[in-house]
């Protein structure tokens, strides 16, 4: 189910802090665009944390079709699967752009969540909000029109709520990226998108894309 992730609800917790502490069963690297981090199949034996950058979680078919299951931005956790007894990577985790990732073995993660309380504490907080917001994309997907899901998916990147100001997206965020997270073709994004650029709800520049508030009114209006 296509779905963003937006910044880790840390409560004021300090991961990267408590990160470079830890000296053995972690690892940081730092990735170039489009370069793969783990692949679908692979065993899951580690949890990530993004420092810097974003991630792209993709899935593919046994018929061979993908699909974009989530762009997550710095100070998200993913490949926490293994830690409920998850053998295999379900999904492809991708660089989207430069970023620097985190690798935190299991059985280091493990110990962290049993010594660690308020880390603990902070880390189910991030998983709860992720299943709330699966749960909205699940009737996002079975009861909007793709425009609907279209408008949503872009304040969702453009964390909407944070802050009054426009937000920019991603820089060159693609068309068909766009098309795989709400389950559509990409000449219906590029009908969309220009019609919300045409009512002054979405601007084009050089540094990327500006989703103003207003494409509130698109996901709300019935």
């Amino acid at each position: 189910m296509p779905r963003v992730a937006a910044r880790a609800a840390v409560h004021g917790f300090d991961a990267d802090a408590l990160f470079a502490r830890i000296r053995e069963g972690k690892a940081t690297r730092e990735y170039a665009a489009k370069q793969t981090i783990f692949s679908q199949g692979d065993p899951a034996d580690a949890v990530f944390f993004i420092q810097a950058g974003q991630v792209k979680l993709t899935i593919v078919s046994g018929q061979g079709k993908e699909a974009v299951i989530a762009i997550l931005d710095h100070g998200a956790f993913f490949g926490e699967g293994c830690l409920a007894a998850q053998p295999l990577r379900m999904a492809t985790a991708t660089a989207d752009g430069p970023a620097s990732v985190v690798r935190v073995a299991k059985k280091t993660m493990v110990e962290l969540l049993h010594d660690e309380p308020e880390f603990a504490e902070m880390f189910t907080a991030y998983l709860l909000y992720r299943n709330v917001r699966i749960e909205e994309d699940l009737v996002d997907q079975l009861f909007n029109s793709s425009e609907k899901r279209l408008a949503r998916i872009l304040l969702l990147l453009a964390h909407f709520g944070k802050e009054s100001k426009p937000e920019i997206v991603i820089p060159k965020i693609g068309q068909d990226t766009l098309a795989a997270m709400i389950g559509t073709t990409r000449s219906r994004v590029s009908f969309f998108m220009n019609r919300f650029r045409k009512m002054g709800l979405i601007d084009y520049d050089g540094g990327g894309l500006t989703v103003h508030s207003s494409l509130l009114n698109v996901v709300l209006h019935d």
